[in-house]
């Protein structure tokens, strides 16, 4: 077996629309599909990166919390590849996202930064 690539990254949001204006309109991201499961009173909406890399954002009712300290046993964080951290952070900031002070990763030299979604998920912006 040999794997290829991440197919996909999937999200639960505790405010469908809030969550999907975030992804869209603010990240960009391109709707490939959007359902609603009916026997689950939930959305899943698929989102794509420009690569092809996709996010699967889900509603459901009442998901539980999750904890969301930075040292949190489990997934980390998810990060995109953008060309600017500096632009994309102030792009983010002008549309009312709080963004980490920009640092250095000490072993590639390149610059990165945090933010969060709507649910306090933790995203980061890496420069390419």
């Amino acid at each position: 077996m040999q794997l290829e690539a991440i197919h996909h990254v999937a999200i639960i949001c505790s405010d469908y629309s809030i969550s999907k204006h975030f992804y869209v309109n603010l990240l960009g991201l391109k709707v490939i599909a959007e359902n609603y499961r009916q026997q689950r009173d939930s959305y899943k909406l698929d989102l794509a990166l420009p690569n092809g890399n996709q996010i699967e954002l889900f509603s459901f009712p009442n998901p539980p919390s999750r904890p969301s300290r930075p040292e949190a046993q489990g997934l980390r964080h998810l990060a995109f590849a953008v060309a600017s951290v500096e632009e994309s952070a102030e792009y983010l900031q002008q549309h009312g996202v709080d963004v980490e002070p920009i640092r250095i990763d000490e072993f590639t030299g390149k610059r990165f930064t945090f933010f969060k979604d709507p649910d306090g998920l933790p995203l980061e912006l890496y420069e390419k």
